[in-house]
């Protein structure tokens, strides 16, 4: 295998599948390991065709990878050999298609290949006065091509929409190994169906994304200003987010965090947090004086600005307070209409009472995106398996309440089967036949994004 893969990408970028560099993504830390018979880092989009035909025409199994930053396992090869191809498994990995094809500041617009990171965009936006808004996490890790596969969010997506909204046009790798573009650098274009959607959020499995068009747009004229504000209750922070709403400012973004966040890094939010804290709402204002008053006056008396950088720290180390409580965790995103997610805050840690775990949550309040968790104590066994069933149970409530299993990390290996609690059997069918037309051998990443 590996003898005919380094004739297509070269001796130096077939590797055997026995490493763990590109056979794990950020799953690990749910001990989810795949495996593969090898890897390939082809360096350019027609070495990727050139691939995924050799691997086709031979029933290969093939698992394109990004950075290895997903935590639902949708990068990792699958860990059974049913769920391989019958000939074995490639893993893809693109990052050596990290070149900027074009970048037309004026225009408002970048091509890029699939294994640029996000923080190069932003980057090279910000330089020419222009912004990328989509930023979820590890930035200096995460590639485009990965955050198109999983349609990544992060908090600005509030305002400024998920990476879909932010994709013109894509170059990708259909089966039999063909490349196709759909799109382009026309920011409208209804000819067809809409492949580019389809193509965003599938997880690899009807394709490979190799390069992306992209839409940009100019840096706000104001800096960006956090206000935050602690509430005694639940219900009273999430009734200030819903006055945040009605106030009719639009904050890039808004995120909160629940007692048992609060309990585990509150300790460092910077200038300290008042007598009986037991929710934070934090809102970011990118319109100006007006709109941080006005967010201000929306949130109530004790709201106050804070430094961007100093806040926006604290915030991305909230997980690592978390898990450094008992040294492990295991959280999960669901999504629930804004008006029910008080619900979903109280009812994780409901879930976790029942299992005899400890609970918390925080996460993306405007978009009701909770990172439900339950903490726990490495190689306790029987609490992992409280926690999978305690995980289970938040699915149930995720649909229950109306919302979804899965609010930006998608379904990968780890969610897998979860769809059909939350489509009716209709859709399934639909979801399913779409997957056959693209893929009828079912080998582009096989086991993820399965009903």
């Amino acid at each position: 295998m590996r003898t005919d893969l380094a004739r297509i990408v070269g001796e130096p970028y077939a590797l055997p599948g026995t490493g763990t560099e590109y056979t794990q993504d950020a799953s690990i830390a749910m001990g989810l390991r795949g495996h593969a018979d090898a890897v390939v880092l082809p360096g350019t989009a027609q070495e990727v065709a050139d691939v995924v035909a050799w691997c086709y025409s031979r029933g290969v199994a093939i698992v394109p990878r990004g950075g290895g930053t997903g935590y639902s396992g949708g990068a990792t090869p699958a860990p059974v050999p049913e769920a391989a191809g019958p000939e074995g498994t490639v893993v893809v990995a693109l990052d050596r298609l990290d070149r900027i094809r074009s970048f037309d500041p004026g225009l408002w617009r970048i091509e890029v290949e699939a294994g640029v990171t996000t923080q190069t965009i932003a980057r090279r936006a910000r330089e020419n006065g222009l912004m990328f808004p989509v930023d979820p996490g590890a930035a200096e890790a995460s590639q485009i091509g990965g955050n198109i596969a999983t349609n990544a969010g992060g908090p600005h997506c509030f305002k400024y929409g998920v990476t879909r909204a932010w994709v013109t046009g894509l170059e990708a790798v259909l089966a039999p190994g063909e490349l196709v573009r759909v799109g382009g650098p026309t920011r409208k274009d209804v000819a067809g169906y809409d492949l580019v959607g389809l193509l965003t959020g599938s997880e690899g499995t009807l394709g490979i994304v190799t390069a992306a068009w992209l839409r940009l747009l100019p840096a706000p004229a104001h800096a960006a200003v956090p206000v935050a504000a602690a509430y005694p209750t639940v219900d009273e922070g999430c009734a200030a987010i819903e006055a945040v709403l009605a106030s009719g400012v639009v904050p890039a973004t808004i995120e909160y965090l629940d007692a048992g966040a609060l309990a585990a890094a509150g300790g460092s939010f910077p200038g300290g947090l008042p007598t009986g804290a037991q929710f934070l709402v934090i809102c970011e204002a990118d319109g100006g004086e007006d709109e941080v008053r006005e967010l201000v006056e929306a949130l109530g008396p004790d709201a106050r600005a804070h430094e961007p950088r100093e806040l926006w720290r604290w915030r991305d180390g909230v997980g690592i307070a978390v898990t450094a409580v008992q040294g492990g965790k295991l959280s999960e995103d669901i999504g629930v209409p804004l008006d029910r997610l008080a619900e979903g805050i109280v009812g994780t840690v409901e879930i976790g009472i029942r299992h005899g775990l400890e609970a918390c949550s925080w996460g993306h309040a405007g978009d009701g995106n909770l990172h439900s968790t339950f903490l726990l104590t490495p190689g306790d066994h029987a609490q992992l398996e409280r926690a999978e069933a305690a995980v289970e149970e938040l699915f149930d409530l995720a649909i229950a309440l109306g919302g979804t299993v899965s609010g930006e990390h998608g379904l990968g290996w780890l969610k897998r089967g979860q769809l059909s609690k939350q489509w009716s059997p209709a859709a399934v069918r639909a979801h399913s036949a779409v997957k056959t037309a693209l893929d009828p051998a079912g080998l582009f990443n096989p086991g993820k994004k399965t009903p």
